[in-house]
């Protein structure tokens, strides 16, 4: 990580607060008895009783991929859930249908309203913030709720792990806050139209979800030893599953945006924040990372050809989408938000309810 992080702090030894705060937090992990940990989650899910004993989001991702994969191991009963906003690559809708296929799963895909969401994205796109996926991460996150409530399931198994993913700049991932003010604010300010099936989450509905309807999110993967460079065939089960290098570009939105638009536009070159938490998880060497990122983030051609694809995607023109990747950047600062009336909240939270 670097000042591209406008936020970032340094100590005397020129190590960031990412760095050490994600330390802290795998050192927190180990020193419970991770492997106890899993040991007693899977019991407690195994209990559940139901055709579905958790519900696990599936991307079409490694990481997503591999958590299937090792649920099945464990003797876990799991409802496969997809929320499509449009976006999938190829890849992705293969790698969903071949795991849940091999091992006999139920599937369900949340198909977003897309002429809706449409309108959702571009406004902000016009925006010129760099949450651009913001509306999409809390879609997953209402539709997972929206399932699992639907299907009376308790535990959410989730993918996200501290390995690849435990450092992220708010400005550059606001979306954590699930901050629906920021959210409507936006849509609102660079939309006419009207909101009426694209779910969306706030921290009001998610606390309704975790303690009305008892239903939480685990996080399997940072319990045990799990590397994502070391995710091979083999360890997807041998099912054929093929899988992008790059963190989340089984999206093809996802791999525009962090690929191209963050590093050319904002500054933000996302694989700092993925190879920052391979190093400081210990999977990945400085020297290497350093290395990677020496080379472009984005394929040229691959570039100018997926821009005609969003553009016709969007109903827009190539100039107009010209326009808005050219606008002065900006980030969640530069909106009416509620970052400290939720930040309070998740103190609160930890502090006295976890």
């Amino acid at each position: 990580m670097d000042t591209s992080d406008e936020d970032i702090q340094f100590d005397n030894d020129g190590v960031c607060n990412h760095c050490k705060e994600l330390k802290n937090t795998i050192d927190s992990i180990q020193c419970k008895n991770p492997q106890e940990h899993l040991n007693d989650l899977m019991k407690t899910i195994k209990s559940q009783s139901g055709k579905y004993n958790c519900l696990i989001g599936t991307s079409g991702g490694k990481d997503s991929t591999f958590l299937i994969v090792k649920c099945i191991e464990w003797g876990l009963k799991p409802l496969l859930v997809h929320i499509d906003n449009g976006w999938n690559t190829e890849l992705a809708v293969s790698n969903i249908k071949k795991v849940a296929t091999a091992y006999n799963l139920d599937l369900e895909t949340f198909v977003l309203d897309w002429s809706e969401f449409k309108q959702i994205q571009l406004a902000f796109l016009k925006s010129s913030t760099v949450d651009l996926e913001m509306p999409t991460d809390l879609a997953i996150s209402a539709g997972l709720y929206k399932l699992a409530s639907k299907h009376n399931i308790k535990y959410i198994v989730s993918a996200g792990n501290y390995a690849s993913e435990g450092i992220l700049p708010l400005t550059w991932g606001y979306h954590v806050l699930k901050d629906a003010y920021y959210y409507k604010t936006i849509f609102k300010s660079y939309s006419n139209a009207i909101i009426k099936n694209t779910p969306i989450i706030d921290v009001i509905k998610e606390a309704y979800y975790k303690y009305y309807k008892g239903i939480k999110f685990v996080y399997p993967l940072n319990h045990m030893n799990y590397n994502p460079l070391n995710v091979t065939s083999k360890a997807l089960g041998d099912i054929g599953i093929e899988c992008s290098s790059a963190k989340h570009h089984e999206s093809g939105i996802t791999a525009f945006w962090q690929s191209f638009v963050m590093p050319t536009k904002y500054n933000y070159d996302y694989r700092r924040a993925t190879f920052s938490s391979l190093i400081v998880a210990g999977y990945l060497k400085r020297e290497e990372a350093l290395k990677e990122l020496s080379l472009p983030p984005y394929n040229l051609e691959w570039v100018e050809q997926y821009k005609l694809y969003v553009a016709k995607k969007l109903e827009i023109s190539s100039d107009e989408l010209e326009h808005f990747l050219k606008m002065s950047p900006k980030n969640y600062k530069d909106f009416p938000n509620q970052k400290k009336w939720i930040t309070l909240i998740h103190k609160v939270y930890f502090k006295y309810l976890k």
